[in-house]
This record gives structure tokens, sequence and C-alpha cells, in this order.
């Protein structure tokens, strides 16, 4: 793997590829490094805690076993509660009673929760305590969705500025100060020295195009280029002599080839284990595998 020295590391994908088990390996592999490490989930069917055997929740939790590890799971409901106590916190001295009902009640919409999210998402990237935050990220669409936000409502509360004033959150005035911030965490991703964007696909069709669509999209409606591509779940060739399997793995190769050809970022092949990804010992096994540069495969345009 690639730009050792980022701080914000995003692994992305189609549900059920391995992302949230590359990325623990991933956490794993920079916490033996000596680096403060943070791993975030911001997927609602995440497994993190499973991986890790242990309750993590919406607190950040320190990694029983390893040093340097603490991890995230971001939960919707209580990010959303958090975001209106800190957007309305500092209007309490300013308004009457009546007026913070109003703007309260602004706060009620389905957009509240999508920048709610957004803004928990990159309280980590504004936090000094940590050396490297891995984002364990929701499946591809809505990991979109969540990176199109900061440019979405950055000309959202420019134009409501323009206009009457009003946003489907509130008066533009209370959401003024998050436009910087917003504006940053934009500058922040495109940033390849200091963010990647890692991209885990299995070789099958449905995830092939689905990783194909999403990394278009990321970089032509955000501006934000993947760097990484994990070939996750391949059945080891010398283990597939029975006619079943031998012809899977045959399957597997083609897609390879496909994704080689179509998928132009720098690539590793991730193998299938006999066992489940579950617990510092083996996800130690996978994190030297994933970061063995020498036996990592290059594939760039035109190569």
């Amino acid at each position: 793997m690639q730009n050792r020295s980022a701080k914000f590391i995003f692994f992305s994908g189609k549900g059920g590829v391995g992302k949230t088990s590359m990325a623990s390996a991933t956490a794993v592999y920079y916490a033996d490094q000596g680096n403060k490490t943070l791993i975030v989930t911001t997927d609602p069917a995440s497994n993190l805690a499973d991986v890790f055997g242990q309750e993590i929740g919406h607190k950040i939790t320190k990694i029983s076993g390893i040093e340097n590890l603490w991890a995230m799971e971001i939960d919707a409901d209580k990010a959303t509660a958090e975001y209106k106590e800190n957007a309305l916190e500092p209007l309490r001295e300013l308004f009457p009673e009546e007026m913070l009902k109003v703007f309260e009640e602004q706060l009620n919409s389905p957009c509240t929760e999508e920048m709610a999210a957004f803004d928990k998402f990159i309280e980590f990237m504004h936090n000094p305590e940590f050396d490297v935050v891995i984002f364990d990220t929701a499946p591809t669409g809505h990991t979109l969705r969540l990176l199109e936000l900061p440019a979405d409502w950055s000309r959202h509360i420019e134009a409501s500025k323009e206009g009457s004033g009003q946003t489907c959150m509130g008066p533009v005035t209370m959401l003024e100060e998050s436009k910087a911030k917003y504006d940053e965490a934009i500058k922040l991703m495109k940033d390849q020295s200091r963010t990647r964007f890692v991209f885990v696909v299995q070789p099958e069709a449905t995830p092939i195009a689905e990783t194909k669509r999403s990394a278009t999209e990321l970089e032509e409606k955000i501006g934000i280029r993947g760097t990484e591509l994990i070939i996750n779940g391949i059945l080891p060739e010398n283990e597939c002599i029975d006619p079943f399997f031998k012809k899977r793995y045959e399957m597997q190769m083609k897609y390879v080839e496909q994704i080689r050809n179509e998928i132009p970022l720098p690539t590793k092949l991730m193998y299938l284990r006999e066992r489940d990804l579950r617990g510092i010992a083996i996800l130690r096994e996978v994190a030297q595998e994933l970061h063995q540069e020498v036996e990592a495969e290059a594939v760039a345009q035109g190569d």
C-alpha cells in the first residue's frame, strides 16, 4: 500500500466485500507501527465490534490487546441529537424561548440527519489527538452522498444568504460557521498527500460495476480521486483441486484481469482465508500481507 504518511484513510466498497476487515487490519498495522490510530465506522450495518471482539458503540473506545488503537461506531440518532444541541446551544442566551422552538422545529428534517452524520464524520478530520484516522464507510452509494454533502451545503448556504436567509435546517446564520469547515473537509479529502481513498472489491460482476461507477462519480462530482484498490476474497490456486473450485478460481482470474483493465489503480490481491477475520492475531496476519509492498501489484494507466 502507498503513502504511509497519510493521515486519513477511507475504505469504500459494496456491502459484503470485506471492507470492514481490510479497514480493521490496516488500523492494526498503523497502531503496531506506533501511530495513535482511530478507526471510525459510518456504516449502520458495520460489524466492527464483532471484528475486534468487544463492545464499541457511539464513543471513542480503546481496543483491548493492542497499544495505540481506538474505535468508534457512529450512531445516526445520537449524532443527530448532538448536532441539534450544538446548533441551538449558542442561541439560547440570544433568543426568547418561542424563537428557539421555531429554530428547533426547523432542525427536524431529513437534511439535518444527513448533516449530523457528516458533522460527526469530519469531527475526526480536525482532531489532532490521532496520528491516523481510518474511516470504514457505509456501502458506496451512501458514502458518495455523504461525501457530496460539503460541496452541496457550501453552495446551499451561499445561495440562501442571497435569498431568504433560510435553509431546511433553519436560518443561514446558524450555518455560516460550518461553511468553512465543509470547504476545508473537501480540500483535505482531495489532498492525496494526506488522504487515501481505498476501494475494496471482490472479483465478481456486480461489485466491479459498482466500484467503477463509484470511482467515476467520486472524481467527477466531488473531485476526489481513488488512490488504491484491494481485490478481496480470491481463492488460493493451490487449494482449487476440486473441479468446482478450479472453475470458480478461473472465473475470478478473468474478473481480476477485467479490474486491471478497467480500474487503473495500484492494486493488491487478498486471498480468502480458512477462518473469519476476528481478533487482533488474525488481523495482524492480514495486515502484514496487505502492507507488504514488495508483493503489491502496481497497476497504472498504460502499463
